[in-house]
């Protein structure tokens, strides 16, 4: 979905490397993007949850995922860190060798180039 509005909120640092960013979507979800240089190194360094339907997903570290409120579904772990950057190249290769669409729409690369701009401008 398109990025409607957004926001950020950033500590007064001389590095400014702890920030909160908003977004809202156009079909009314939201989205916020943490990135904070202040914490704990025993806290897992790169975390995502996602919040739907009355169940959540969080996933630490692109290793350990939990699932709350999943029927069936309570926890996966893998032996190595997939942040899926190899999948994404292979999949750029494959395009430009085969040619059809672009594995990510140029629609949204220039719309996440646009908002990080004037996010960093705000």
């Amino acid at each position: 979905e398109p990025i409607i509005e957004h926001h950020r909120l950033a500590m007064k640092s001389e590095l400014a490397d702890t920030i909160s960013i908003q977004l809202r979507f156009a079909d009314g979800s939201i989205g916020t993007v943490h990135y904070f240089a202040n914490g704990s190194k025993a806290f897992p360094k790169e975390r995502l949850e996602v919040f739907a339907q009355g169940r959540v997903l969080q996933l630490d570290n692109f290793r350990k995922l939990t699932g709350f409120g999943w029927p069936g579904f309570r926890r996966m772990n893998l032996w190595r860190q997939d942040k899926g950057q190899k999948a994404c190249a292979a999949a750029f290769v494959q395009t430009l060798q085969a040619g059809g669409k672009a594995p990510i729409p140029w629609e949204e690369i220039y719309e996440v180039t646009r908002v990080t701009i004037e996010l960093a401008h705000q």
